[in-house]
């Protein structure tokens, strides 16, 4: 259970990672600084980390996969270019933080992760929160959605070599897709857009994640 003074701590620790990490950076959608500013990623993190929870680095969350630091998450936000008629794909629920972002941002979002754990623990997480507007899915990511379905925006919060072909079938004409391609070890955060059938990639910034395991994506190994 959190005291009100530890709701006190976070608040203002929430404020300053907003003022100082994000909007004190080029983070400048307005949208994404005011749900980051109340959405207490506290809940999102093991209880060993929550004196971490805004510290502007990723976090471990359980299964060898980590919750990003949250200028990143607030940098491939804001590429997403959402609104609220937005379907939204994410690949790679983990610990529900992006998903819950997402949420507040859009109509829809649809979140896949490979462990089931992982997928409850951020479904228990979400519902506390009264966020009702997520769809999970416990699979391999790289495939897609396992309906058939068109997407205006996809995420992808894992590295994956390549954009997955089954996600590019996915996306709408003219959709994006954020995601950090490139090997195991350091990837380029890229926006592709999807036009006439093609994906046309933008670079944003080199970064690091873990890698997406699956089909189109990286062997386990």
């Amino acid at each position: 259970m959190v005291s009100f003074e530890e709701k006190d701590r976070f608040a203002i620790e929430r404020d300053t990672m907003v003022r100082l990490h994000l909007a004190g950076r080029d983070i400048t959608d307005r949208s994404v600084l005011q749900v980051m500013s109340e959405l207490p990623r506290e809940c999102f993190v093991p209880s060993k980390y929550e004196s971490k929870a805004y510290a502007d680095r990723p976090l471990p969350v359980g299964l060898g996969q980590t919750i990003s630091q949250p200028y990143i998450v607030a940098l491939m936000t804001q590429c997403l270019n959402l609104n609220r008629r937005c379907e939204v794909l994410e690949l790679g629920t983990g610990s529900g933080y992006q998903a819950a972002i997402l949420a507040k941002l859009a109509k829809q979002v649809y979140t896949i992760e490979r462990y089931n754990q992982l997928s409850e623990s951020a479904q228990a997480v979400l519902g506390r929160l009264g966020i009702d507007n997520v769809q999970y899915y416990v699979g391999d990511g790289s495939c897609g959605w396992p309906e058939p379905k068109q997407f205006d925006r996809i995420i992808i919060t894992a590295a994956v070599p390549h954009i997955p072909q089954p996600l590019i079938e996915q996306l709408c004409e003219d959709g994006l897709i954020v995601a950090p391609v490139g090997g195991q070890y350091t990837q380029d955060l890229v926006v592709c857009k999807k036009v006439k059938g093609r994906l046309q990639s933008k670079f944003v910034c080199g970064c690091r994640f873990v890698k997406l395991i699956g089909k189109y994506a990286f062997d386990e190994t």
